[in-house]
């Protein structure tokens, strides 16, 4: 199809079906071009979409073999973030093997600026998020009332936000409220972050979603922002290509679910963290909510400077953390 496509295309001849098969001959290329690299690291699927349209995808379970070659041609290469966590797990994704050199350097913040706190008495797994609505809506009214101020509330879907948002209208009934919404355009975006302003006299609260747009990238410094909230562990939803990548590492080191959910999932909950200090004189407050954080294979997850936080599992102890923390201020 690729060469009678391209045979046909260099005749220039006017057609109304023209740019519909450019781009159809461009996608078969692509696809031609990747297929070239397949090996017992890409899988092949297809997916039926409706009854006559059919999708053909090449998927990449390990880009370390594609990797491995650029990295030979180069005298050195550094990777450099400030959510590499686990590092075994970034070693191996992507360079195939953990005995390279590496370094985790302290936070350049001062511990005592940020009071971390586990609500560990509360489940956000999937089956029983429901039972969950009202004890997140109280946890977010105590947390709020303790401090006027700006927070981001993070959820790993919109659906979870939008049930405990119902809620906390209700309890903060006079409380400027922000909610991320899908395909939010450039500007949305904008004013949605310009909302975040020092000049606010009353507490606002943002709505948002992990691992999208409010989660990664945005600089709110100072009073902007004062406390991010996060509901969940983060995990991906469960799916095709996540499933992949699962039986994929279960064969290669036998950490597949850790490896496609737990820590794609731990490190938007590190970028979501990361959105409240931003310089050496900020400070606020993040708080965790799941019961799983608790548990060790989440704790031994957790960079260096966590290591003072606390659980909490009731209001009232939400409520003498945060006294204690902001009369610190």
């Amino acid at each position: 199809f690729v060469q009678n496509a391209e045979d046909w295309l260099a005749l220039n001849q006017p057609a109304e079906f023209r740019q519909e098969l450019l781009d159809f001959y461009f996608a078969c290329n692509n696809y031609l071009r990747t297929a070239e690299y397949f090996d017992t690291f890409y899988v092949s699927y297809f997916e039926c979409r409706g009854r006559s349209d059919l999708k053909a995808k090449l998927f990449c379970l390990d880009p370390a073999p594609m990797l491995a070659e650029p990295l030979k041609r180069s005298q050195s290469t550094i990777f450099f973030s400030a959510t590499l966590l686990p590092l075994d797990y970034f070693k191996i994704l992507l360079t195939g093997a953990t005995d390279h050199p590496s370094r985790a350097f302290r936070s350049p913040f001062p511990i005592e600026n940020t009071q971390l706190m586990i609500h560990n008495r509360i489940s956000t797994k999937y089956k029983e998020r429901a039972d969950s609505y009202a004890s997140i809506a109280s946890a977010i009214e105590g947390i709020c009332n303790a401090q006027s101020g700006n927070y981001l509330v993070f959820f790993p879907s919109y659906a979870y936000m939008a049930a405990v948002l119902e809620l906390v209208k209700e309890r903060l009934p006079e409380e400027q409220l922000l909610v991320q919404s899908r395909g939010m355009t450039e500007t949305e975006r904008e004013d949605f972050l310009n909302q975040f302003s020092t000049d606010n006299a009353e507490t606002m609260i943002g709505f948002a979603v992990m691992g999208g747009i409010f989660g990664e990238g945005i600089d709110l410094v100072g009073e902007r922002l004062i406390g991010a909230i996060v509901v969940g562990v983060g995990l991906p939803q469960m799916g095709l290509e996540r499933d992949l990548i699962r039986d994929y590492f279960n064969k290669e080191n036998g950490n597949g679910f850790a490896y496609a959910y737990q820590y794609p999932g731990f490190n938007r909950v590190l970028q979501a963290t990361g959105r409240v200090i931003r310089t050496e004189t900020d400070r606020g407050i993040i708080v965790l909510i799941d019961e799983r954080f608790a548990h060790a294979r989440y704790r031994r997850l957790f960079p260096a400077h966590w290591r003072g936080f606390q659980f909490i599992q009731s209001e009232g102890e939400i409520k003498d953390h945060l006294e204690r923390f902001w009369l610190q201020s």
